[in-house]
């Protein structure tokens, strides 16, 4: 859409990035040229130039051309239209990545005195720089602990094959730095790169069908196939070398402190179609990444280790385990390493048989690895063998990072979480209880006298259930599902599936059904000699304002019962607790909801200490701002230090996973980030900074909270039209047909508010260019302590300048307010069929936006939104007039597609562009839910 040519000539790093996105959007508009004629890119250009017109100068009679241009595009041109612009923030998106990439790389070529800021290296220095001793070091190494957890929130829009076609384009686009391409190479390179776009413009962003939960399974393995099995070790090694360089003369084996988990195939909640069978199925499909990955890197260590026993002598028991393996295992002809001179080749050919027979009841057992510590046995092996006849430069390189993979992913790759939602539990359990006579219906039952009874149970030896006993469908599902558990955990090891998730928990009972129903299948066990096994264990997820609230007082209720107690205990005094960012923002605002997670981690934290339980906290944090999102590091620091120490654990969701881990060095560069930050949190809990005026600075933040809330359930939950304008003002419905997961948007069959999950609340306003749930009440709240005075302002100021948690909220409103655009929004709001509602609702957002917007200038002392992080600002004023075009092309369509539905009449290619709109306002935002 622009034009660039490409030289051999340096180019200044702050104009790389330009660089490259002028040389993709030359490319784009030839393309176009190509596909549709010069008609089309004339059309594109005349939007684009209107639309950076409108930004830069409004004016009401350029609108009316600007709307008027839009609104008279015949549908095969405005289809291409929409593409056009979709497909162009594409491929920004790839250049500002590979931006990121180039930056490090700038980073690491400076002198050794320039450590990019976040980077291992960098928290490292510091450690040393502070006379930190090794001893302490170690003890906090050893404490940390992060855990990354992939769902499958339906908030990822684009396709795996769209997905492959930007991995090509990146890797291209990585090779324009090289200065060294001759003329010949570059225009290859320009050939392959047209070759990509126009496959990208004649590939179907959409898909026809939602995928299946194994799709998304599948889904989620492909940033481990593509990237996490290589990043996550060599963050390991980086760590290493750095403790090394800044602390020699110690040996350093960091011990594991980072991994990923995954929900996607064990999430039921509201999701039908995860079974117990789906669920045995993902566990399966896990096992085989890792199984093939080991294979892969066993294969290239072959070709590698070609040492020759006429030259070194290999160790004996290397010799004994090839004689070991050659008694019990028959290898194809095609593996047989006939060269007997090189052990270690043959040797490596028995360990891919072993692998390949992983799980299969058909061969003996000597013929297959049981678990990863028989593998990395011998894998440690084959590294004392190496460094006996001094090959110890290929232990360093190749060995020591297999031995890091199989200590990170073993045969199961990733801890599987189980989720399900609370009154499935106590339906199963009202109908077991009836069955045997105990309770005619548990579920009418008190909170109190459930405990007890259900207390009492697990202290028993006796069984509730029996496969003679015939249950309902839901029951015998609630059923399988443990079982399922029982036996993953012996066929894949205990480490495969860990905690189970209890949505909407709201009271002790609901803990208790599941530690029961483990009971039942053996996870959970009271042994004769009084000792306890507890392989399960019942996590709550606490997500409404009044769930937070009460989340203390249930953990110390918890914990206070003994058979409970006694299951924590068998888990290394550990407790699992998990925080919805998404649903209390939904239902309480994103200052308030900010404000009471931070009260809930610290009450909760404390009553834990006092029963001398450890804590790790479960951040269920979305991509999207009005769900708790922010960069990784962020988020790990926005937590109080002192609620960190038994570990962290957060959720990755939907387009986060491809923003973050698509490309090897952006997934790098993310976990080193996270890396530092957890050390930085560390030492921070381990040296905490009091200020003397928290307590009033809590105190003015729980007025604000209080405020907010008020002004915020005003609208959303009071005012009887805001429903009605909601759905008729953003693309709610039009989502729900948009094939991205394989989840309902709702986890009932209803129409109420409360029943709409949090994903498509946001995902709407962020489509209508509102942000609302990101936003809204804040500056209500702000006002309600500042009342005009001039010495209450200022304590905001200091706040802002001095108190971590206060600044991080103001900036992420800040990062709200300016992704917002009113004027935008105020088309979406046309839609709304009710002129006394439109102007009155509308109007209030509009003001409410206006005040959060003046307060926050005041606060920071800056003259626009955003001044504080110049790059995303320009970023915003560089996207807006391309996203402006998608989204007044959006109303069009949306007010016309409604029109033909009122008349029970449908349009599929007309809902196609809708579609497609929303696909191309999302990479335009960078966010979806």
């Amino acid at each position: 859409m622009t034009e660039l040519t490409i030289d051999a000539k340096p180019v200044n790093s702050v104009n790389m990035l330009r660089r490259d996105v002028r040389f993709l959007g030359n490319l784009l508009g030839e393309v176009l040229v190509h596909q549709g004629g010069n008609e089309l890119l004339d059309i594109v250009e005349k939007i684009r130039e209107m639309s950076k017109s409108l930004r830069a100068n409004f004016v009401p009679d350029m609108l009316e051309e600007f709307t008027q241009t839009i609104r008279t595009l015949h549908p095969d041109i405005r289809h291409q239209v929409i593409r056009a612009f979709a497909i162009y923030f594409q491929l920004v998106n790839i250049a500002e990545q590979n931006h990121r990439i180039r930056r490090k790389r700038d980073y690491e070529r400076a002198t050794e005195e320039t450590v990019q800021p976040g980077s291992i290296e960098s928290m490292v220095m510091e450690l040393r720089n502070r006379n930190i001793p090794y001893e302490e070091v170690q003890e906090i190494l050893q404490g940390i602990s992060l855990e990354l957890v992939m769902t499958a929130h339906p908030t990822e829009a684009m396709r795996r094959v769209v997905r492959d076609i930007h991995h090509r384009i990146a890797q291209e686009m990585m090779k324009l730095d090289n200065p060294t391409l001759t003329r010949k190479e570059r225009d290859k390179l320009r050939r392959n790169l047209m070759t990509e776009i126009l496959t990208l413009w004649q590939t179907d962003e959409l898909r026809e069908r939602k995928p299946t939960v194994l799709d998304e399974v599948r889904n989620g393995m492909y940033y481990f196939d593509e990237t996490l099995f290589d990043a996550l070790p060599e963050v390991y090694a980086e760590l290493e070398r750095c403790l090394t360089k800044y602390y020699p003369n110690h040996n350093w084996h960091v011990p594991t402190f980072l991994r990923f988990g995954s929900w996607i195939g064990g999430d039921r909640d509201g999701n039908p179609s995860v079974t117990s069978d789906i669920t045995w199925k993902a566990l399966e499909l896990h096992r085989n990444v890792a199984l093939s990955k080991y294979i892969e890197s066993l294969r290239a260590l072959q070709k590698k280790l070609s040492f020759s026993t006429t030259i070194v002598n290999v160790s004996d028991e290397l010799l004994e385990s090839i004689a070991w393996d050659k008694q019990y295992i028959d290898l194809p002809s095609a593996e047989v390493w006939h060269n007997d001179t090189e052990p270690y080749r043959i040797k490596i050919a028995y360990m891919i048989e072993k692998l390949q027979n992983v799980g299969s009841k058909q061969v003996p057992e000597q013929a297959r690895y049981l678990n990863k510590d028989e593998f990395l046995e011998e894998i440690r092996l084959i590294d004392r063998s190496l460094r006996n006849h001094y090959a110890d430069y290929i232990s360093e390189e190749f060995i020591n990072v297999l031995v890091r993979q199989v200590e990170l992913f073993g045969f199961h790759l990733v801890t599987l979480d189980i989720r399900q939602h609370s009154k499935e539990h106590e339906a199963a359990m009202t109908e077991i209880l009836a069955n045997l006579g105990i309770v005619d219906d548990y579920s009418s039952l008190g909170e109190e006298d459930k405990i007890k009874l259900l207390h009492n149970l697990l202290q028993e030896k006796r069984p509730l259930t029996s496969s003679f006993m015939g249950y309902s469908e839901a029951t015998e599902e609630t059923l399988a599902v443990y079982r399922t558990i029982y036996r993953a955990q012996q066929e894949f090891g205990t480490e495969c599936i860990r905690h189970y998730l209890i949505s909407m928990t709201q009271g002790v009972s609901d803990l208790l059904e599941v530690l029961l129903f483990a009971k039942e299948m053996g996870l959970y066990q009271h042994h004769a000699d009084g000792t306890y096994t507890c392989t399960l264990q019942p996590t709550p997820l606490f997500e409404t304002i009044d769930d937070l609230h009460a989340a203390p007082s249930i953990v110390q209720q918890l914990f206070e019962l003994p058979a409970y107690r006694a299951s924590v205990a068998a888990m290394g005094d550990m407790q699992e607790i998990m925080l919805g960012y998404s649903d209390s923002n939904k239902d309480g605002g994103a200052l308030t909801a900010n404000w009471e997670l931070r009260v809930a981690l610290k009450e909760i934290t404390k009553v834990a200490k006092a029963c001398n339980v450890k804590l790790k906290f479960f951040h269920g944090r979305g991509g999207a701002l009005g769900r708790g999102g922010m960069p990784l590091n962020r988020s790990i620091m926005a937590q109080p230090p002192e609620t960190i120490g038994g570990g962290i654990k957060i959720t990755e969701q939907g387009e986060v996973l491809s923003s973050r881990y698509s490309l090897q060095g952006i997934a790098y560069r993310s976990l080193e980030q996270a890396t530092s930050a957890l050390i930085q949190a560390a030492l921070l809990a381990r040296n905490p900074q009091s200020n003397v005026n928290l307590h009033k600075w809590e105190t003015i933040m729980k007025s604000i909270s209080e405020k907010a809330q008020t002004k915020y359930q005003d609208l959303i939950f009071r005012d009887p039209d805001f429903v009605t304008f909601f759905k008729e003002s953003t693309p709610l419905q039009e989502i729900g047909e948009l094939n991205i997961g394989s989840r309902p948007s709702k986890r009932k069959n209803s129409d109420r508010f409360e029943d709409l999950r949090a994903i498509p609340w946001v995902f709407s306003w962020t489509q209508s260019r509102y942000l609302l749930p990101a936003w809204y009440a804040a500056g209500t709240g702000l006002r309600s302590y500042v009342q005009d005075s001039e010495e209450r302002l200022q304590e905001l100021r200091e706040m802002y300048e001095q108190w971590g948690f206060f600044r991080s909220t103001i900036d992420n409103l800040q990062m709200a307010l300016s992704k917002a655009d009113l004027l935008i929004a105020k088309e979406y709001a046309k839609m709304v069929q009710s002129d006394e509602v439109r102007n009155r609702i509308f109007g209030w957002i509009e003001e409410e936006y206006a005040l959060t917007s003046s307060l926050i200038l005041q606060i920071t002392g800056q003259e626009e939104i955003l001044d504080n992080v110049p790059v995303i600002q320009e970023s915003i004023r560089l996207r807006n007039p391309y996203v402006d075009p998608l989204s007044y092309m959006q109303v069009d369509l949306l007010t016309e597609l409604r029109g033909l539905r009122e008349k029970d009449e449908e349009d599929s290619d007309l809902l196609r562009e809708v579609l497609l709109t929303i696909n191309g306002i999302a990479a335009g935002l960078r966010n979806t839910g």
